[in-house]
């Protein structure tokens, strides 16, 4: 299996400095960082490691849910997964990750709700990115369009 890779440069503080964090392996490009744009409400042009888990945990969802509906004899005609990402204060000092809800609407023929539902859970359960965040409080919330 592939391994994949990123790159921060930082330069200077946490509160003064910045970086850039590039897609090595995929060469699709090169991202601005900074600490006070991620603690801040609005990213104003810089994304975080919070968004990129958001994508990373978004497209890995989609992709196992849509196994899992194909296995239970479903046809995915089309997935939107959004995965809103939180920073939050952690009780023994610092910052965590303080929880992952993943929204999923689905446009699927050959399946009823419920076996919509239980695919999303299953696939919320054996999604590898799901696995990396054991220890995270994952939500879910999933309906059929």
């Amino acid at each position: 299996m592939p391994t994949r890779s990123a790159r921060t440069v930082w330069t200077g503080g946490l509160q003064d400095g910045s970086g850039q964090t590039e897609l090595v392996s995929s060469g699709l490009g090169t991202y601005e960082v900074s600490f006070p744009r991620r603690s801040a409400e609005a990213a104003e042009g810089y994304t975080s490691p919070e968004e990129l888990i958001a994508a990373a945990h978004a497209s890995c969802y989609a992709m196992a849910l849509s196994g899992g509906l194909g296995r239970a004899g479903a046809t995915s005609i089309g997935l939107t997964v959004d995965a809103a990402v939180s920073l939050g204060p952690d009780p023994a000092g610092g910052f965590r990750i303080s929880g992952v809800a993943l929204t999923v609407r689905g446009r699927v023929e050959g399946i009823d709700e419920a076996a919509f539902v239980a695919a999303a859970e299953a696939a919320k359960a054996g999604c590898p990115v799901s696995k990396a965040l054991t220890g995270t409080e994952i939500t879910l919330d999933a309906a059929l369009d």
